[in-house]
């Protein structure tokens, strides 16, 4: 009885050069990370449901992959990692002063639409910056995504940026029921233009509703952030990314740095500055954070936060990284593995390998297969290069 297993839905083997792209992201990320003052925490894979609960989480339960335990309670593969870092931070590291600088390098696991092409393992790569408010730590936040996707090898990519509250703002000055907000707030950030022109519709009189129409355009420049004045009159978030802006711009980040005042995700998650990153070759973001000031509270700690996750993947199928090339294969002797183990360490990691042979001839047959060009044989009485 013949049985094809693959792989759940959701899930892939990578191979080769897929696993090097993926670790030279993670390496050249959390060595930047270190570097900037960041310290590791690592948390559970499995959490309980009611954690997430309680913080807020802007994902949906259907998207979380469910456990039950012997117990009967309901635990989670871990769909977040800021929500669980927020409780660390909340909890075993409330005896140490704000505020804390944390990365982590961690899959989290997310059950997608069926056959939509995306990954239920979603390698994240981030940091939290918590007890840490206004335009510094802002500004440091953002420019460290330009520096995080610089030192992953990319170079055609921008960072998108926008504030919660310009949508609350305008969204306050209609009369709307908490439904038709978030109906209204998911029509803009999908730039679902029909349906909100639609839900507009009967609110024409007022100039909020004119704004409101326009923010799935307002994307681009510094520009925009005079014609989204221009359209809402004065406005506090508005001042805030223009000076936010200024900051990065004078210290050469600005060619990075995008508006989109459309960029409203999760809008009951975040409470500022929120932002994207985008790449040249990759068809999804491969950044995304902003400031979550309310969410260590739900854990008991009062302390505002803001931070990122790259997404590693995603990034990575942005690089070209080539699989080193099996060059040469060491036949050794009975007695003679110190000598073969300290000709293969000398190598360049991937372009050598001991033979598992007995034979001389069944190592050239082995080098032959698997395209090396020589193998070195090492024997008590000396040694010998052997072209394949």
């Amino acid at each position: 009885m013949n049985l094809h297993i693959t792989t759940p839905e959701g899930t892939q083997d990578r191979l080769f050069s897929e696993c090097l792209e993926r670790r030279q992201v993670q390496n050249a990320l959390v060595a930047l990370f270190r570097r900037r003052g960041f310290s590791e925490v690592i948390t559970p894979e499995v959490e309980y449901y009611d954690l997430f609960v309680q913080s807020g989480n802007p994902l949906p339960q259907e998207s979380m992959l469910k456990i039950i335990d012997r117990s009967g309670k309901i635990m989670v593969m871990r769909p977040d990692c800021t929500a669980p870092i927020a409780r660390v931070a909340a909890t075993k590291l409330k005896g140490l002063a704000l505020p804390q600088r944390l990365y982590y390098d961690e899959t989290v696991f997310r059950s997608g639409n069926a056959h939509d092409g995306g990954s239920s393992e979603i390698a994240q790569c981030g940091v939290e910056l918590i007890g840490a408010s206004g335009k510094k730590a802002d500004v440091e936040m953002v420019a460290l995504a330009v520096d995080a996707l610089r030192a992953c090898g990319l170079e055609e990519f921008h960072i998108e940026v926008g504030h919660a509250d310009f949508f609350r703002t305008l969204a306050s000055r209609l009369d709307l029921s908490p439904e038709e907000m978030e109906r209204m707030r998911s029509f803009i950030e999908g730039k679902n233009y029909a349906a909100l022109n639609d839900m507009l519709e009967n609110c024409r009189e007022n100039p909020a509703c004119e704004a409101l129409a326009r923010l799935p355009y307002l994307f681009g420049g510094v520009e925009v952030l005079r014609e989204a004045e221009a359209l809402a009159g004065p406005c506090r978030s508005l001042d805030y990314l223009a000076q936010l802006y200024g900051e990065l711009d004078s210290a050469g980040y600005g060619q990075f740095v995008r508006f989109d005042l459309g960029l409203v995700h999760q809008i009951d998650y975040y409470t500022g500055v929120v932002f994207r990153g985008y790449a040249q070759g990759a068809g999804r973001p491969v950044l995304s954070g902003g400031r979550y000031d309310k969410l260590v509270e739900q854990f008991g700690r009062r302390a505002e936060a803001t931070g990122f996750a790259v997404y590693v993947d995603e990034v990575s199928g942005c690089l070209s990284v080539t699989a080193p090339r099996l060059e040469l294969v060491i036949h050794y002797g009975q007695g003679m593995l110190a000598q073969a183990l300290e000709v293969l360490d000398a190598q360049a990691p991937g372009t050598c390998e001991l033979s598992p042979c007995r034979t001389l001839s069944s190592t050239m047959n082995l080098a032959q297969e698997k395209g090396a060009a020589r193998v070195l044989v090492l024997e008590k009485t000396g040694e010998r290069w052997l072209e394949v």
